[in-house]
């Protein structure tokens, strides 16, 4: 019996990943880059057992047997490929994000697995191995592997997908959690309807490829206002096009809607503060450092608040061989 423990934290993109063109590998139709947290951490702890005849999932205090189970399982089905073992696991995971709301949570969570399975099974991966790895739980996760801000390329293959850090100027995020119930319409069936019937999913593609190029060298420059601009329009993007199929989805609220607008007055007033928002109702205000009072100040009351900084990679917190 073995086991170890690992602790991962979400990531928010700056231009975001929407749309996959493998399924199975999990390969994105464009890259994407994106700030790792220092909240919201999960943790993991994955002990094998040769003696199990299947995998179990515990889910806070609750063992689960529906859709996450099933996900879970196909996962550690990969890292037993790459061990070359055929021994079932234990997994026992704490989130303290919100899950399934929009707030990156399958990326801390699948993050916070690979580490652990594969050190659980035997394997030393380095980040980038680590990073293809988690992308196969969920794409989001190949970014919570890096810490502060990563660019996930998009590849042509399973060895060409991964994240790795790029560098970037001093900034925060400001998280706006709306609302914290699971959303109705998953990432992964949102994903697939706005590919299948959106008429605008071929522009959203080119144009999100442009978007990383300019957002990626503002980044490395340290340019904090073309990246804050080109973050509220890609998300403004994203969101106009998963409203263009059909069925319609729609992941704003009101209230999140009024978020963006405040946003957009603090910077009449010369705040330098950008809204983002990935597949949920909860917005994230990209801002520096010393404008985050008077980005909480302006949105008190409409939404808890949460300051986060670029957070941590995904590690390894213990390890024993049993």
């Amino acid at each position: 019996m073995s086991t170890a423990t690992a602790i991962a934290h979400p990531n928010i993109a700056l231009v975001k990943y929407w749309g996959k063109r493998d399924s199975e590998l999990n390969l994105p139709a464009t890259g994407s880059l994106s700030m790792t947290l220092d909240i919201f951490p999960t943790t993991t702890t994955v002990t094998v057992d040769g003696t199990a005849t299947t995998d179990v999932l515990v889910f806070g205090d609750e063992e689960r047997s529906d859709g996450p189970a099933v996900r879970v399982s196909r996962f550690l089905d990969i890292v037993r490929e790459l061990a070359g073992s055929d021994r079932h696991a234990r997994v026992e995971t704490v989130n303290t994000v919100p899950s399934a709301a929009g707030l990156a949570s399958s990326a801390s969570g699948f993050a916070a697995l690979a580490v652990a399975a594969s050190a659980a099974y035997g394997l030393d991966l380095d980040a980038r191995e680590l990073s293809r790895l988690a992308r196969r739980g969920s794409g989001s996760a190949s970014r919570s592997i890096i810490s502060g801000f990563a660019v996930w390329h998009a590849g042509e293959s399973d060895e060409t997908s991964y994240a790795e850090a790029i560098d970037a100027p001093d900034l925060a995020m400001v998280v706006a959690m709306v609302e914290k119930r699971e959303k109705p319409i998953s990432s992964r069936e949102a994903m697939r309807r706005t590919i299948l019937t959106s008429p605008f999913y071929p522009a959203w593609v080119s144009s999100t490829a442009e978007s990383l190029e300019a957002a990626a060298e503002a980044s490395r420059t340290g340019d904090v206002e073309r990246l804050g601009r080109i973050t509220e329009v890609n998300a403004s993007r994203m969101h106009a096009l998963i409203q263009s199929c059909d069925p319609p989805i729609r992941y704003l609220t009101p209230v999140s809607v009024e978020i963006f607008d405040r946003v957009a007055a603090l910077r009449a007033t010369g705040v330098g503060a950008w809204a983002t928002a990935d597949a949920g109702p909860n917005v994230v205000v990209l801002t520096r450092p010393d404008d985050v009072p008077a980005v909480t100040a302006a949105l008190e009351g409409l939404a808890e608040l949460a300051v986060a900084r670029p957070g941590p990679a995904a590690a390894l917190v213990s390890r024993t061989n049993g």
